[in-house]
């Protein structure tokens, strides 16, 4: 292994989910959808935050740190696997590993482009 390749960082799965979702530009999942959701996560004693708004289907995400429709909050591992499919974003505030503060219908409304469980994409009904 060559010392460029020990010091290759590992892909950020919460850094390539929102850079997936600003690629996308719309999304007809969120079609009826309008607002913005702002995304607290914790590292220790520093937050990062990413901000998504949403005006019928269209996509716009950045870095800020503004005023949001809905606000989740969450530490980042529990965040990484929101974004993998390893956690459910919904089930996670309903045992009070995140938080969720204002427009509940957006937040149910934006679960839906958080990926499917891994072992969903096999399984036949």
């Amino acid at each position: 292994m060559t010392s460029s390749n020990a010091t290759r960082k590992k892909p950020d799965p919460i850094e390539l989910f929102f850079e997936d979702l600003a690629r996308r530009q719309h999304e007809p999942l969120l079609q009826r959808a309008s607002g913005t959701v702002r995304f607290d996560i914790s590292n220790g004693e520093a937050v990062e935050h990413w901000q998504v708004s949403i005006r019928a289907g269209d996509i716009r995400v950045s870095r800020k740190d503004g005023k949001a429709d809905a606000t989740i909050q969450a530490e980042r591992p529990l965040f990484a696997k929101m974004v993998t499919g390893r956690a459910n974003a919904l089930a996670a505030v309903l045992r009070g590993a995140a938080t969720c503060e204002g427009d509940l219908g957006l937040v149910i409304l934006f679960q839906r482009l958080f990926p499917a469980p891994p072992s969903a994409a096999g399984v036949k009904p």
